[in-house]
């Protein structure tokens, strides 16, 4: 039994977690809602439990804010 364990853990540890990305808030939608332009240039609504205020640069993950990212210059590049 202790076999089946080991390759389950060591299955889910080959899996990935949740990606970290990065966005800007656009506006408040209310209970704790905000959307958020990301970096990538798509628009998604995430909770926002930290309260940040809109205009700030956040990290989302799993469709939630985890903090405030830094306000770098973002540069794309075309491979």
């Amino acid at each position: 039994m202790t076999a089946a364990i080991n390759l389950f853990l060591r299955f889910k540890a080959l899996q990935s977690e949740l990606p970290v990305m990065t966005g800007q808030i656009l506006s408040d939608v209310g209970d704790g809602v905000v959307r958020v332009q990301m970096t990538s240039g798509g628009i998604l609504q995430a909770q926002n439990p930290t309260g940040l205020a809109v205009g700030v640069r956040v990290y989302v993950k799993g469709g939630a804010i985890t903090g405030e990212a830094p306000d770098l210059p973002v540069i794309r590049i075309e491979v």
